[in-house]
């Protein structure tokens, strides 16, 4: 098994929604393009530990639970 991270997509959406920012607003906060978080939104592509900790300060969150999910994946499905 290896654990992997996602966005809670619902959770920053609604996050976005309440502080009236956008999700291309939040991708180039991150310095990222609107197209890759539109892939991290879907869940295609994962965020690496580096985006993580500045997706988190950028929304000036300090939960990482409130943001992320760990999820199990089997190593025969990579």
């Amino acid at each position: 098994m290896m654990l992997k991270v996602r966005l809670r997509r619902d959770r920053i959406l609604l996050i976005l929604a309440r502080r009236n920012y956008s999700q291309n607003g939040l991708a180039r906060s991150l310095g990222i393009s609107s197209g890759y978080m539109s892939q991290l939104m879907k869940g295609v592509r994962r965020p690496s530990p580096r985006l993580r900790r500045k997706m988190l300060g950028v929304l000036q969150m300090k939960d990482f639970d409130e943001l992320f999910e760990i999820e199990e994946v089997s190593v025969a499905a990579l």
